[in-house]
């Protein structure tokens, strides 16, 4: 578990997510992060001082996502819950990373998508941190089909859903009704989704509402705001950011740094709980299932060397 930047709500939702009976009955929390930043930490990456500057802050910030990774890639953790973090404290702290996410693919060499999730919804974003201005360049066949994989994949082996129920958002307003507001829909979206075995496009305005109601495990949305608006009206405080495609489970909390109120005791751990509990079962389903990989190959090589052999 990283503090995030040392500024924020991180380290104080970190405190309280420890103190809550549910996560200590679930796992053991290694915290990194830097002395100084009020949390109880077991890997330390440097020093915080109150009062530094945001560039210290955002380099400590990478330092711990590092460390964390290198543990989790090393087997000494089975899965990383993030902090809160200031990207631009991040870049002026020297990671040219538009947050979590594209960081994380970077240090593992992974494919990743970005799903919000929580019981209400889940939402996966085709594209992420982009201006408005370059989704439809970045929105290609390609993103789509990627994404709808890893959303397959993450489904099926960190949720536990056998036969995943997938739709994806329109881009336009009502899915471009006919081309009157857009043909990206009809052009790039529709074949990109059959090709995917995927379920729309469907219009924003009605398909988080489909899924709300169980038609759908999951929506592919096609840029940041619009899946994350629904997402947050229908679960703020509650969801959890899970980055698919990864080789460890990595969550996080919903929500941002906080800084207006860091250190006045007021940050609700509600979603930092919720992280640290889904990447402990997601764990937890993750080894079950390599346990019975394992022992279903040792039965078979038993099986194996019981069978007498024949001459030729």
């Amino acid at each position: 578990m990283t503090v995030g930047d040392p500024r924020g709500i991180g380290p104080e939702i970190v405190v309280k997510a420890l103190a809550d009976p549910r996560v200590g009955e679930r796992c053991d929390v290694v915290v990194v992060g830097p002395e100084g930043s009020a949390a109880p930490i077991a890997e330390s990456i440097g020093k915080w001082t109150k009062g530094g500057s945001a560039a210290q802050a955002g380099a400590l910030s990478g330092l711990a996502i590092e460390r964390a990774v290198k543990l989790a890639i090393e087997g000494d953790v089975h899965g990383i819950v993030t902090g809160p973090i200031d990207k631009a404290a991040l870049l002026a702290g020297g990671y040219d990373f538009p947050g979590h996410t594209e960081m994380l693919a970077k240090l593992t060499g992974s494919t990743v998508a970005m799903m919000l999730a929580s019981d209400k919804l889940r939402v996966v974003l085709a594209t992420t941190h982009l201006p408005l201005r370059d989704v439809a360049r970045s929105l290609t066949p390609k993103a789509i089909f990627d994404t709808a994989r890893i959303t397959r994949e993450g489904l099926q082996e960190w949720f536990g859903i056998a036969e995943p129920r997938i739709a994806l958002c329109a881009l336009n307003p009502h899915a471009g009704d006919g081309g009157r507001f857009g043909d990206e829909d009809a052009k790039l979206l529709t074949p990109a989704a059959r090709k995917a075995g995927i379920a729309g496009p469907f219009p924003a305005d009605t398909v988080f509402v489909r899924a709300m109601r169980g038609e759908f495990d999951a929506v592919i949305a096609p840029y940041h705001d619009v899946g994350m608006t629904a997402i947050k009206v229908a679960s703020f405080g509650n969801a959890v950011n899970v980055t698919l495609g990864l080789p460890f489970p990595r969550t996080s909390p919903d929500h941002g740094t906080a800084l207006d109120i860091a250190g006045q005791n007021r940050a609700d751990a509600s979603s930092m709980i919720a992280a640290t509990l889904l990447c402990a079962s997601i764990a937890f389903r993750v080894q079950a299932r390599g346990d019975r990989q394992a022992s279903a190959g040792r039965q078979r090589e038993s099986r194996s060397a019981a069978r007498p052999s024949r001459a030729r």
